[in-house]
């Protein structure tokens, strides 16, 4: 009566009342199992599938003729050089090239573990670093005056054959860092 009463009054839809008012007064609209019924008695399956993961944040291969160059010089002097595609960004470069980078957060600015030292001569070509990498930036060892984050640089024709540093030690400290 209580019910009929507001809906009819207010023009609330009964599946609104049925939300508002207390359970106990109304009456369940599920079905109800029978007692010697259990849901880990009916039979189950499992439907497994498995998805090849990408890895290395989907890099490109260049395009013959394509190809943009970029070099890296390790924590010991070393320059390794490569040729990469156009849209790919540092950090997924090194990190499938197997130099030490790590990119603790993915790629998505929360860290300074890509940290990178850029050569003056490309500093200046590349966009600024916008708040959240100069905050990130703020956190990082070794810092300079061209220090960048690499999982923000994307590879580009205008900075065709830039060249960046490793720093000599990352935010997340590592046993090999100190030998």
């Amino acid at each position: 009566m209580f019910k009929s009463l507001l809906q009819s009054r207010l023009a609330i839809p009964l599946r609104t009342l049925n939300c508002a008012l207390p359970r106990v007064a109304l009456p369940s609209s599920r079905p109800r199992l029978l007692p010697s019924l259990h849901l880990l008695s009916l039979p189950q399956q499992r439907h497994i599938s498995y998805t090849r993961p990408l890895l290395h944040g989907h890099l490109h291969k260049p395009k013959p003729g394509e190809e943009l160059h970029i070099t890296f010089i390790t924590k010991t002097g070393e320059e390794l050089s490569f040729e990469v595609a156009e849209g790919d960004n540092l950090l997924d470069i090194a990190q499938a090239n197997n130099l030490d980078m790590e990119g603790a957060c993915g790629g998505s600015c929360a860290c300074s573990t890509c940290h990178v030292i850029v050569d003056p001569e490309y500093y200046d070509i590349l966009e600024e670093p916008d708040d959240d990498e100069n905050d990130m930036l703020d956190l990082a060892f070794g810092l300079t005056e061209t220090s960048r984050l690499a999982c923000q640089i994307n590879m580009s024709k205008e900075i065709d054959g830039i060249r960046v540093a490793l720093p000599a030690m990352s935010r997340n400290l590592q046993a090999k860092d100190f030998n």
